[in-house]
């Protein structure tokens, strides 16, 4: 992938060998600023800050993406687990994990790894 050497060697293991950052590690789980989210390889918009919300998990979730076509999600049975992957439609790199467990409108959380993500704030 040519994004590998734009990437730290765990920023790599978390987008291309589905790692995990751990909880409350990233900067972004506290970014409240006007803005949106994009993959941190291939700078596809994947989530609009207002569609952010604090779980209290320890990373950055939204309630939708910007546009359900941004991002794939695959059944993921690692650990023992039953859970949904979300990755990036375009690039594929892992993002983290869907739950049925959000806020409003849409009743789901997408958990996402921070480090998965840059933010690019709205200009004033």
């Amino acid at each position: 992938m040519r994004c590998r050497e734009q990437l730290t060697p765990f920023e790599y293991h978390v987008l291309f060998e589905r790692g995990t950052e751990p909880p409350f590690s990233s900067p972004l789980n506290d970014e409240k600023r006007p803005g949106y989210f994009r993959c941190k390889c291939c700078k596809q918009p994947l989530f609009d800050a207002r569609a952010k919300f604090d779980s209290g998990t320890g990373w950055p979730s939204f309630y939708e993406p910007i546009d359900p076509e941004a991002v794939e999600e695959e059944l993921d049975t690692s650990h023992g687990m039953v859970r949904t992957e979300v990755h990036c439609k375009r690039c594929k790199a892992h993002l983290g994990h869907l739950f049925p467990d959000g806020p409003p409108p849409t009743g789901l959380r997408y958990c996402i790894n921070g480090i998965a993500l840059d933010f690019i704030p709205k200009e004033q």
